[in-house]
């Protein structure tokens, strides 16, 4: 997935201008970085990183939940770094997975058309290339955690491959980026503990259903595109009925985040902390424009603010663990 963008043309030598790219113009990589090399920072996303977000909070999260107290807060933060470099280098190598897969897609959608590889920059033996050295980047940066975490982390690939593939077989592909895009839910209470208990098993079917929500609003955006091209997605499926849905989405990922705060014995700074995401979720739900497209872009972009908000609350509450 992707960070959306309404800004015109595509940057320094890259073709034609196209309103409804996704490819922004006036980042500072794509005023500085060596033209020769822009193809590949677009393809890898490293430009917009709204989805390294997206992917590192979970890790984030569970690294704070299996850390009562926030004992040993100095390797917490250094994990959290390393987790998001890892997030910037996996999601990359997804990206060109998933451009690689979807290119006769993506050339049908006014927001992906002028990407690399749909618009012909970079071939396929050297998007290739390119992702063998973003794996070998993910597994260097895996290296430093104990094997049970590599070992769970390099299983999560499978989901990473067969995700493009969903949208051509239910509307529901939604469902398979939340097994996916929060694995990390896993891997960094792995990385503290050296094991996985109930609580993590809690936090990642929250954010599975925070992935339902947050990523079906991100899906209007290209809603009369996906028809067109004949790919199925829950927006198509959901129409006009969607918000009811968002709303259910969010509830059962706010009753299993404070399920999971409960096992782990969070103390009760959490759970105003709780209230106050499921506040914004309503908000995202209920306020997003489903017939503007810019405006589902602008919401999905908000996603950002609720994972802070949850490592916000979660921090507050194993800083005082209740047991």
């Amino acid at each position: 997935m992707s960070e959306g963008d309404t800004n015109t043309g595509m940057g320094r030598g890259t073709g034609p201008p196209r309103a409804a790219s996704d490819i922004p113009t006036d980042s500072w990589l794509a005023r500085h970085a060596p033209a020769r090399t822009l193809p590949y920072i677009r393809l890898a996303r490293f430009d917009r990183l709204i989805g390294a977000w997206i992917l590192v909070f979970p890790c984030w999260w569970s690294l704070v939940l299996a850390s009562p107290g926030l004992i040993g807060w100095d390797r917490l933060l250094g994990h959290a770094l390393l987790f998001f470099a890892g997030a910037v280098v996996m999601r990359g190598a997804g990206c060109v997975i998933n451009d690689i897969v979807d290119r006769d897609i993506d050339r049908r959608v006014a927001r992906t058309a002028l990407r690399p590889i749909a618009s012909g920059q970079i071939g396929i033996p050297a998007a290739l290339v390119f992702l063998a050295v973003l794996l070998a980047l993910g597994l260097w940066i895996l290296s430093s955690f104990n094997r049970f975490t590599m070992l769970l982390a390099v299983s999560s690939l499978a989901l990473v491959v067969v995700y493009p593939f969903m949208k051509r077989i239910t509307y529901w592909p939604q469902a398979w980026l939340g097994l996916t895009m929060t694995f990390g839910a896993l891997v960094g209470f792995a990385a503290e503990r050296g094991t996985l208990a109930l609580e993590a098993f809690l936090l990642y079917a929250g954010a599975f259903f925070w992935t339902l929500g947050y990523d079906t609003i991100y899906a209007y955006a290209d809603l009369a595109d996906d028809k067109a091209a004949g790919v199925k997605t829950l927006s198509i499926r959901l129409g006009d009925r969607a918000k009811p849905w968002f709303t259910a989405f969010y509830t059962l990922a706010v009753l299993m985040f404070g399920a999971a705060g409960y096992v782990a014995g969070a103390g009760w700074p959490f759970w105003p902390g709780l209230a106050l995401v499921y506040a914004f979720l309503l908000w995202q739900a209920w306020a997003v424009d489903l017939n503007d497209p810019a405006d589902c872009m602008r919401k999905f972009r908000a996603t950002r603010v609720f994972g802070w908000l949850l490592l916000g609350a979660l921090v507050a509450g194993q800083w005082a663990p209740a047991r």
